[in-house]
């Protein structure tokens, strides 16, 4: 007597069940309806989405395999044509990282070797304009440190003489007592065969012709040459001394070609030398010189650097940074965004629901891991900056399956 009654009850739960999946199904159908696919506002559905972002589409309302109703895409929106979707499990695996471009200061570090050179402007040369004898030479060598106006050689010369008694003569002239056109002209002549002022002065207080004149230094600086010796004849021209200024010293700098475009005038230097580690001259550009070296493929940039302490000598070796870019902030994403292939650079954009959107961009400088976005994105925008490499793959993957089947639909 049990039996039976255990397989009414059993029979009777079941036709509750079906009638309740009917009537889901029922529901379901009328929801199905495909001329029922319109949106608010008159707005027509143009197909369904997969929620996970996968490829597959639905011209009628369906569930993927997770239960997730399919997302209407309505006309006039966006296709998601040319775009990359990925699932939230791809995503979380590839280790995808998105950052917003933003304004940001882009400086760049230019890094060249140069050498230490002489101002051209800073370095003279003693020689004799007239035919001329070395009667004595001072205690001064090469690489001694001399001041203006300290004696470096007394020198006979006979025209130097011979200018030297017409002007005295003058001078002891009752008639024109040195002042007259002829006086000044005899004066002028000594000047002409660069007599140095100081004997000049010497002659006109003594009032006597002297055998040899004192040469002195004209300016204060380091002796790099010495090329005379007691009782030489020195002829017109002659290199005897040269003298230069180390004070102020140039920094030579080799800047390849690539880097010449961030380069300008005003810019700020740093120099270090090797002979004197953890110290710093810093200066700024002051010439670009319009060429560039063929066998380097490099341009020289000159720096002006004070060298109060002469620790700077000439053809020493350096390594110059020279900082670039601009003190405004420019729109700017991370390097490593970057899709580079040679003839254009472009970045993914999400787009969010895992849509990623490959844009082309254009670049400008870079500098501390950042580069000036000029076209093609705007302030907050996301840009893939992980995993892009992994993305963009894809994405050729899909367009050449795609062309694939295209060429073989026709």
């Amino acid at each position: 007597m049990r039996k039976p009654f255990w397989r009414a009850i059993a029979g009777a739960i079941a036709i509750v069940v079906a009638a309740g999946f009917a009537a889901l199904a029922d529901s379901s159908h009328q929801h199905s309806v495909p001329g029922a696919a319109t949106a608010p506002g008159d707005r027509k559905i143009k197909y369904y989405r997969n929620p996970m972002g996968l490829s597959d589409v639905s011209v009628t309302p369906k569930k993927d395999s997770m239960g997730m109703d399919y997302i209407p895409v309505y006309e006039g929106e966006d296709s998601d044509e040319g775009m990359v979707k990925l699932s939230p499990g791809r995503i979380q695996r590839s280790g995808v990282r998105t950052e917003p471009a933003a304004m940001r200061v882009v400086r760049t570090t230019v890094r060249a070797p140069g050498t230490i050179q002489l101002d051209e402007r800073r370095v003279s040369v003693i020689a004799m304009r007239s035919e001329s004898y070395v009667q004595k030479v001072a205690d001064v060598t090469t690489g001694a440190h001399v001041v203006k106006g300290q004696p470096l050689m007394e020198v006979y010369s006979p025209a130097i003489s011979s200018a030297a008694a017409e002007y005295i003569s003058t001078l002891n002239s009752k008639v024109t007592g040195g002042d007259g056109p002829y006086g000044r002209g005899s004066r002028q002549r000594l000047l002409n065969l660069d007599t140095p002022e100081a004997a000049i002065a010497a002659m006109e207080k003594s009032r006597n012709v002297p055998i040899g004149i004192e040469w002195t230094s004209p300016r204060d600086g380091i002796v790099l040459e010495r090329n005379v010796t007691e009782g030489m004849r020195a002829q017109p021209g002659e290199s005897l001394f040269r003298i230069a200024d180390h004070s102020v010293v140039w920094a030579i700098i080799d800047v390849a070609e690539r880097d010449l475009g961030v380069l300008k005038v005003g810019q700020r230097a740093v120099v270090r030398v090797r002979s004197f580690p953890g110290r710093e001259f810093a200066g700024q550009i002051n010439v670009i010189y319009p060429l560039i070296i063929k066998e380097t493929r490099t341009a020289r940039v000159r720096v002006e650097l004070p060298n109060p302490e002469t620790l700077l000598i000439h053809d020493m070796y350096i390594d110059a940074e020279i900082e670039t870019g601009s003190a405004e902030p420019v729109l700017a994403i991370p390097d490593s965004a970057v899709l580079d292939s040679g003839n254009r650079q472009a970045v993914l954009v999400d787009k969010g629901e895992g849509r990623f959107e490959p844009r082309e961009v254009k670049l400008g400088h870079r500098g501390e891991g950042f580069v000036e976005v000029r076209e093609g994105l705007v302030e907050d925008d996301a840009v893939v900056t992980s995993a892009n490499f992994l993305i963009d793959a894809e994405s050729n993957l899909r367009a050449a399956l795609k062309g694939f089947a295209d060429g073989a639909q026709r």
